[in-house]
């Protein structure tokens, strides 16, 4: 098994992403090619360790921004860490991709370089959301502003498969995301999409609104990429909103300093059900090989996680498992 890594990708590229892709070397006994500026990236390995084991470098010499538009970026700069690290696993010199570089670049050269699986129109994002249950699957975060039904069918698909064999569920329960959850609530693409999940052999359990998705009703919250990414990215700013403000509220007095002390450990296991960290990064679900976006403001612990998760993806076969539902 060997993981490509994009590691001039994301806001603490390139020292983070060699730190978490040594700690996951190490712990779970991964072969890791960092793709990157060779000397820089042998300068933080030497920082760590000087243990080259099932560690490589494919130099490449440019970087894609996130101010570089993306399919432009992917055509212009063949020489980039992510462009190279995309060909490697499309000529099966590697067998997955982390990348905590910009979002839009790697959406884009997965489809265009690794390719879509079989006759599918549209790949989906779908990073998980803590739940009081465990987690949820959201399908799509992002990838896809403008949807038609067929794709959203595509999408709860692939994210039921994904979630029976990554999150363990048996018969995952696929919920259609709007802003209400009786029949014929929404717009019409989410009418039609309705139709078509309630008629599948899928565990559809109908519309589920935003606000009972961390009650985890649903395992699997399926969403055009618009209404997708506001719902990740609400979130993900309310879940800092209140722990920011409640830090303050808490060290407001000495009463409340002394009260913090005691709820202290509670506080740190909210914190990390919470932490994008923990999980590690979204799957591109629907292309040929694993492709896994890490959040851009990734520390070494949330690359290291991302490359756990990709490890139990290769585990699980995922991918060809949705290779041949789509194929039925």
């Amino acid at each position: 098994m060997k993981i490509m890594v994009d590691a001039m990708g994301g806001d603490n590229a390139p020292e983070a992403v060699v730190k978490g892709s040594l700690l996951a070397r190490d712990e779970f006994g991964v072969s890791i090619v960092l793709s990157g500026k060779e000397d820089v990236l042998k300068k933080y390995i030497e920082n760590e360790t000087k243990d080259y084991r099932n560690i490589e470098i494919l130099n490449a010499e440019d970087v894609i921004t996130n101010d570089d538009k993306p399919v432009l970026a992917i055509r212009r700069k063949k020489e980039s860490s992510l462009v190279k690290a995309l060909h490697a696993v499309k000529n099966n010199e590697a067998d997955a991709i982390v990348s905590a570089g910009n979002s839009g670049a790697l959406l884009s050269g997965a489809t265009l370089i690794i390719g879509r699986i079989g006759k599918l129109e549209r790949p989906a994002l779908a990073p998980f959301i803590p739940t009081d249950k465990g987690f949820a699957l959201l399908v799509d975060a992002g990838a896809n502003a403008d949807c038609k039904p067929e794709y959203l069918a595509d999408f709860a698909l692939m994210g039921s498969i994904y979630s029976r064999h990554i999150l363990n569920i048996e018969n995952p329960k696929v919920g259609l995301l709007n802003i209400g959850g009786e029949e014929g609530k929404g717009n019409q693409l989410t009418i039609d999409t309705y139709g078509l999940l309630k008629n599948s052999n899928l565990n559809f359990i109908g519309n589920i609104e935003s606000r009972y998705v961390l009650r985890g009703d649903a395992d699997v919250i399926v969403a055009d990429g618009f209404a997708g990414n506001i719902l990740l990215k609400s979130i993900e700013g309310t879940a800092s909103y209140i722990m920011e403000n409640l830090k303050k509220e808490l060290m407001s007095s000495f009463r409340t300093k002394m009260g913090a002390l005691l709820v202290k450990p509670a506080l740190r296991n909210f914190k990390k059900r919470l932490d994008y960290g923990e999980v590690g990064g979204g799957m591109l679900l629907g292309v040929n090989a694993p492709v896994i976006k890490a959040h851009g403001s990734s520390n070494s612990i949330a690359i290291k996680n991302a490359i756990k998760q990709t490890k139990n993806i290769l585990d699980s076969n995922v991918v060809n498992l949705i290779r041949e539902a789509l194929q039925a």
